[in-house]
């Protein structure tokens, strides 16, 4: 099985070689598509600690595993925050560490001009919003407006809210089901 790293900021392709040059970490659209590559149709675990980043990059990235031919078991190892949230919904299995943190919010940008650049740029946002929310959508099966809602608020799922909630579909380590069981009892073990 290939394992694909998704670690530090999400970066546009042309980005990437900045964030190489000072040794910080980053996951540009070019390396999941080299990552699939190599694994050519074989099952890949897709290995999640991000902050998040570009929402073009973590768009892009969401529709190469969604779009792959072989199974992808996305692993949130510690964050899955912002476009990286985007990229984990693209697995055909999501799983968290119990340690782990899942966020989503509404996409947020710099923007100077006058009153009518800031209304436009308000119009765009709301717009990437609403292509954010049907990655979230397709995998929970919540209404557009609920996710939306969430999304407004800045929400953190932990591993327990976020498997409620239907944003991954196991826990990992929890072979005895003491977490996934605390949905139901509203008590944690």
């Amino acid at each position: 099985m290939k394992k694909i790293q998704i670690k530090g900021t999400i970066v546009g392709n042309s980005e990437k070689m900045i964030y190489d040059w000072f040794g910080m970490e980053a996951t540009a659209p070019a390396d999941i598509e080299l990552g699939l590559a190599d694994a050519n149709g074989l099952d890949v675990d897709v290995v999640i600690n991000s902050g998040g980043g570009d929402v073009y990059a973590g768009s892009e990235m969401y529709t190469l595993l969604k779009g792959y031919k072989g199974t992808v078991r996305v692993q949130i190892v510690g964050i899955a925050a912002s476009a990286a949230s985007v990229i984990a919904m693209a697995g055909n299995t999501v799983a968290m560490s119990p340690t782990g943190q899942l966020m989503i919010h509404n996409v947020w940008t710099v923007v100077a001009g006058d009153d009518k650049a800031l209304e436009k740029e308000a119009k765009v946002l709301k717009g990437h919003n609403e292509s954010i929310a049907n990655a979230y959508m397709l995998k929970t099966g919540k209404s557009k407006e609920e996710l939306l809602d969430l999304m407004a608020k800045e929400t953190y799922f932990n591993a327990r809210e976020a498997l409620e909630a239907g944003m991954i579909d196991e826990i990992m380590f929890d072979e005895e089901n003491k977490i996934a069981a605390s949905i139901i009892t509203g008590m944690i073990p």
